[in-house]
Order: structure tokens, then sequence, then C-alpha cells
């Protein structure tokens, strides 16, 4: 039972009541509560649940959590953070953080590899020069084995061999032991294609925006993604900072002794 009848006199906050200062339904806050996500309800001699305010905050860091690292995530970080220390809920919140600062990152990197792409192409409104000036070969420091690449892109290696076999993403270059160089060109290929692979395109889509790169008006459908991709990361960085608050209190009540009665 919740005691969610309007003329139920008891202490604490009625599950409606909670329900309606966190945005959730009636049903979500107890589905939350069996999650784990809030701490347990006091219940009644008439076994009605009464909540307490550190629920409710527990529910919005729970809704800003979420909408950052994703609910599952969330849910594991709040289980885990009320037994937490300060320090302990800082450091999980600043990683969080700074995994965002690097989304945010690599898309702006893949904005500039495709602005790279792009200003390979000499575009037509633009007069030739009368002489092209000799182009400087790429040196062995602008290249990256597969560990390097990876490491960049904070992929695994087997992926970039993966995005090999679709076509997606070659080396530019192959010694005798099969150990694999990636140039210039693969690079920007490469972040490219992992800005879009986190923005939720399949392979199939991958390969199709990739392949319009080629067209004049190629280039369009990629810069939309990544301008989506940038948002979706200041949203959710939003939504971090303003759980902050929220997921501080409740950690701080998870150390405080129980008041005596």
């Amino acid at each position: 039972m919740d005691g969610t009848e309007s003329g139920s006199p008891r202490a604490g906050l009625r599950t409606v009541d909670v329900a309606r200062e966190s945005g959730y339904s009636l049903q979500q806050v107890r589905d939350l509560e069996r999650l784990g996500v809030i701490p347990p309800a006091a219940r009644s001699d008439n076994g009605y649940r009464s909540y307490a305010p550190i629920h409710v905050q527990a529910l919005r860091a729970y809704r800003g959590l979420a909408a950052a690292v994703g609910p599952v995530a969330a849910r594991q970080m709040l289980a885990e953070l009320r037994s937490a220390t300060i320090v302990e809920a800082a450091s999980a919140v600043n990683a969080v953080h700074v995994r965002l600062a690097r989304e945010r990152e690599e898309a702006l990197r893949a904005q500039q590899a495709l602005r790279a792409i792009q200003s390979e192409a000499t575009p037509e409104s633009e007069p030739e020069p009368e002489y092209e000036p000799e182009r400087e070969p790429e040196s062995e420091c602008d290249a990256m084995t597969i560990t390097e690449l990876s490491r960049a892109l904070d992929v695994r290696p087997s992926t970039l061999r993966f995005w090999e076999q679709e076509g997606l993403v070659l080396p530019e270059r192959v010694t005798s032991l099969r150990a694999r160089r990636y140039g210039l060109a693969a690079i920007r290929a490469a972040r490219i294609v992992a800005a879009l692979r986190s923005s939720g395109h399949g392979i199939p889509a991958v390969r199709e925006i990739m392949d319009s790169l080629d067209r004049f008006d190629g280039p369009g459908e990629i810069q939309r993604v990544l301008r989506q991709r940038l948002e979706q990361i200041a949203a959710r960085s939003v939504a971090l900072l303003q759980a902050g608050a929220d997921l501080a209190a409740v950690v701080v009540s998870a150390r405080e002794p129980p008041s005596g009665g």
C-alpha cells in the first residue's frame, strides 16, 4: 500500500507527493524504489509508504544522471554512491564530465576532419591558381598505428579492423608483417566514422554517408549529424550539472547517522 488516499493522516511524503515533486508517475516511483534508485521508504504500522525529501532529491538526481549516462548506468551509479564518501562521489561525477568532454572533443575533431576533406577538393567557384605548389609528403609522425588510432578514438583495435573489412577506413600502408599504418586521410575518415557510430548510425548508414562525400552535397548530412551530436553532448552535460546538487544531498544524507527518536 502507498497511502495515496488524500485522507490518510501520517508523517512524511506520500507516493503521490513524491511523484508530483519528481515528475515521475506513481508506478515509476515504486519501480525505482524496487530497483534501488532511491532508499526504501519507511512503512507505517498500517503498511503505508512514507517518504522524505531525500527521496525526491534522489529521483531528481537519477533523472539528470539518466540523461547524461543512460538509465542503466545511472541506476548503478546511484546505488554505489549512496554508500560512497563525498570524495568518491565527486570523483565518479568528474569521470562522467571527462567522458562527455572527450566525446565533445572527438565530435569537434570529426568536424575538423570533414573540413579538411572538403578543402582538398578545389571549389568550382574559385579560380585555379597559376601554379600549384608541390605538396609535402606526409611524414611518419602524421601516421598512426592501429593501436595509436584505436586509443585516440577510444575504440578497440578489432573495431578498426572491422571498419576496414567493411571498406569504411582503409590503412594506407600494410607492412610485410601485416602491421597497419593509417595516414592522414584514413585518420580523418576514422574520426568521422567514429562520430557517426557514436550517434547511433548503423554500418549500412555510415557506409552510405561516407560514400556521399564524393558528391557535391554529400558532406551536408555529416555536418548535420555532427551538429546534432554536439547538441546532444551539451544537453547531457547540462543534465549532469543539474543533477549535481541533488546527488550531493543524497550522498551527504546517506553518510549522516540516523536521528534519534
